[in-house]
């Protein structure tokens, strides 16, 4: 097992990282403002749902895979660019009838649940930024390797939904204001769609 002061430094260091602006706390600030806290809270989970899969990745091995194959890399990536823009067409196209139906219609937890999961899961980067950083606070004379990298993944997780969580909070309070206008409605929708866009071109353009 690992030392508690080395989970302690490893917890606070993925607090400071989830603080820092990235694709994942910019797409949970969208969808809060967008559809509310707890959209924010549902694709949060979504989102740390799919850091298990790459702890998996990179516990087993299958980050380095990826990593070695340009096409698998490019698969992953553009997938995910495609399913951000998706979520901004889908944002541009809202009009003011779309927006008087989701006071009596918003989308469904598990929609909002799948949208964070598979945000993650199409983020090649993530996988690569766990092989790097999992192994630093990973040591061999405290037990087997792969037990540890789930315990360390299981504690950025931890981290990533208290702040995340606090994210989706304030953002989606501060879309509770304004929800009830159209025209503020449609001003956020189209902020939310150019924070998808740039994500999505983001994630296109980056390299292994």
């Amino acid at each position: 097992m690992i030392d508690s002061n080395v989970l302690l430094a490893f917890f606070s260091t993925s607090v400071i990282l989830a603080l820092s602006p990235g694709p994942d706390n910019l797409f949970v600030m969208a969808q809060s403002a967008q559809n509310g806290r707890k959209a924010g809270l549902f694709v949060t989970l979504g989102l740390t749902t799919g850091l298990i899969g790459h702890t998996v990745a990179v516990a087993f091995g299958l980050a380095a895979i990826v990593h070695s194959s340009v096409l698998a890399f490019g698969i992953m990536k553009f997938m995910g660019a495609a399913y951000l823009l998706y979520l901004a067409w889908q944002a541009l196209r809202a009009t003011a009838s779309t927006f008087q139906q989701r006071s009596l219609q918003v989308l469904s937890s598990g929609s909002l649940y799948r949208r964070g999961i598979i945000m993650n899961l199409t983020n090649p980067k993530v996988s690569f930024f766990f092989m790097a950083f999992l192994p630093q606070f990973a040591d061999p004379r405290h037990g087997p390797m792969i037990l540890q990298f789930f315990q360390l993944g299981a504690v950025f997780i931890m981290a990533t939904l208290l702040v995340f969580g606090l994210i989706s909070l304030f953002a989606g309070g501060l879309g509770d204001r304004f929800r009830n206008s159209a025209m503020v409605q449609k001003t956020v929708n189209r902020i939310a769609a150019l924070v998808f866009i740039g994500l999505a071109v983001k994630l296109a353009l980056s390299e292994r």
